[in-house]
């Protein structure tokens, strides 16, 4: 079997809003062969960067684009591969988008194996430890009491979820204003759900995490995630070892390099990965087994499309230290909708892994053919 094209789908809906809502648009990645089998993936970045750097020419050995890169290649070498591309396009994709395109690759490659050898990818990649995982909402922050009220009331009588997670949107305005919010969050969810809240990198001041975070020990959050922009190594260290709420990173990280450093002096007790940024589902894995390795729980991101969910259902199947699925509940068109049969929780607030081949999802072909750009 040969790799014979790389597509990237640049796929968005009609208006983006300036919030942060990844799944507003997409990368659609199709790897083709010669079999006739395709692999599926996704990346979440800049669509548009995505698309030019599979496509681009090559300006030299270690500046080529990826789809060139990889045509003609057997896409069952997925661990060669992705060293190759990471070798050949060292001049950008060291970090960051770079990488975020070898993932959406990457994780259509475990796609055409799983379909090649008709398992799902967890099989694939060490078998399974669980056949469902709880679900918490992800959500973006309110600004209001009556406004978080309903938007928690509209989930409640939609799904029976294990947890809600509020982040970004209004969080980082002021001290007195980010406390107000997860009072309001508490008393909405109840005293005996999980509760976790995303910063979404707002806080600059260390001093000003401490004192709000203090005030969150009090509301008993189960995580507080990115407090601090990634790269403040230094400040998560002292956070985490000042606070007894556990901290929570990963989704800006690429590649296992970044993920020692944070978790060898980050403090971060709940670990993230993007599979479609970390490195896609090959690099995805080996950061839960650094994880496990130092006791940490491997909890994806996945704030985007079905695509990215199945992904990461492959992945929590096959590590023991996996403990909840981040479920997106941004009502896009692309969150609900870019696969058939989105995955849908049981009446315990559990989403069941695929058993289909690959990483079992499907496009809806009609949503891709609307939406593309």
């Amino acid at each position: 079997m040969k790799i014979t094209d790389v597509e990237v789908i640049v796929v968005r809906q009609n208006e983006v809003k300036m919030i942060g809502d990844g799944s507003q648009d997409t990368a659609v990645i199709l790897v083709h062969t010669d079999e006739g089998i395709t692999g599926i993936g996704e990346v979440d970045s800049s669509p548009e960067v995505v698309k030019a750097i599979v496509e681009t020419p090559a300006s030299h050995d270690q500046c080529r684009g990826l789809k060139e890169i990889l045509v003609g290649e057997n896409p069952l070498n997925i661990e060669y591969l992705w060293y190759k591309m990471y070798h050949y396009s060292y001049y950008y994709t060291r970090r960051s988008v770079g990488i975020h395109a070898m993932s959406g690759i990457d994780i259509a490659l475990w796609d055409i194996a799983g379909k090649k050898m008709g398992v799902p990818v967890s099989m694939l990649i060490g078998g399974r430890f669980r056949e469902k995982i709880p679900a918490y909402c992800s959500v973006l922050m309110p600004g209001t009491k009556e406004e978080i009220d309903e938007l928690v009331a509209h989930h409640k009588a939609d799904c029976n979820y294990n947890g809600y997670k509020f982040g970004w949107g209004a969080l980082g305005e002021s001290e007195e204003k980010d406390i107000e919010l997860v009072e309001y969050c508490r008393q909405a969810v109840g005293e005996n759900t999980r509760l976790m809240i995303d910063i979404g990198m707002r806080w600059t001041d260390y001093k000003y995490a401490l004192r709000v975070s203090k005030e969150y020990e009090k509301q008993k959050i189960y995580w507080l995630e990115e407090p601090f922009a990634p790269d403040r190594t230094e400040d998560f260290g002292r956070l985490g070892d000042n606070i007894s709420i556990s901290l929570a990173s990963g989704e800006e990280f690429g590649t296992m390099y970044e993920f020692k450093e944070m978790l060898d002096h980050g403090s971060v007790d709940i670990v993230q990965p993007d599979m479609s940024r970390c490195g896609g589902i090959t690099m995805a894995k080996k950061i839960a087994d650094m994880a496990q390795l130092r006791g940490k729980k491997l909890i994806p991101h996945a704030f985007k499309t079905g695509i990215l969910m199945g992904a990461t259902l492959q992945l929590i199947a096959a590590i023991p230290n996996a403990d909840m699925l981040e479920y997106c509940a941004q009502e896009t068109v692309l969150s609900k909708q870019l696969v058939k049969n989105h995955f849908q929780l049981d009446s315990d607030g559990y989403v069941h892994i695929p058993t289909a081949p690959g990483i079992g999802v499907e496009l809806n072909m009609d949503v891709l053919d609307t939406y593309r750009r």
